[in-house]
């Protein structure tokens, strides 16, 4: 369990850093308000070569490797919920990494997502063990 936990937490940093990331390089495009082909091109090429947005695009890529790791060895009703947790990492990644103004009312939903996935933990410590059919490993916990 504490191995899976660990992965957790590494793919949900890099998630969090991740979007960070491409938010950031979004910005720094120079859209137009008109929709051209022409224009849509040059955003795409733009994009294509934005570091931050490329670096957004690996770290996010690197978070759904931890996550299929995640999902061959926990239940989804488990691991899924728990990825919730990515909304509180990257609202604090939002304020220290960009400077984003968070409202208290954000941070009270920040909280209901620590609450959830708390209680999702909770439910998980306290299953009893399933029966493994023959051939197949146990989950690792």
């Amino acid at each position: 369990m504490s191995r899976l936990l660990v992965v957790l937490l590494v793919g949900l940093l890099m998630e969090a850093v991740g979007v960070v990331l491409i938010s950031r390089g979004q910005k720094e495009l120079k859209a137009e308000a008109r929709f051209e082909v022409r224009a849509l091109a040059r955003l795409v090429k733009e994009a294509a070569t934005n570091p931050n947005i490329l670096g957004g695009i690996a770290l996010e890529a690197g978070f759904f490797g931890c996550l299929l790791f995640l999902l061959s060895r926990g239940d989804v009703s488990f691991i899924w919920p728990l990825t919730a947790l990515g909304f509180v990492v990257t609202t604090l990644s939002a304020k220290f990494l960009l400077g984003e103004q968070v409202s208290g009312l954000r941070w009270f939903g920040v909280f209901l997502i620590v609450l959830g996935a708390g209680v999702i933990t909770y439910t998980e410590k306290n299953r009893a063990p399933r029966d493994v059919p023959s051939g197949e490993r146990p989950a690792e916990r």
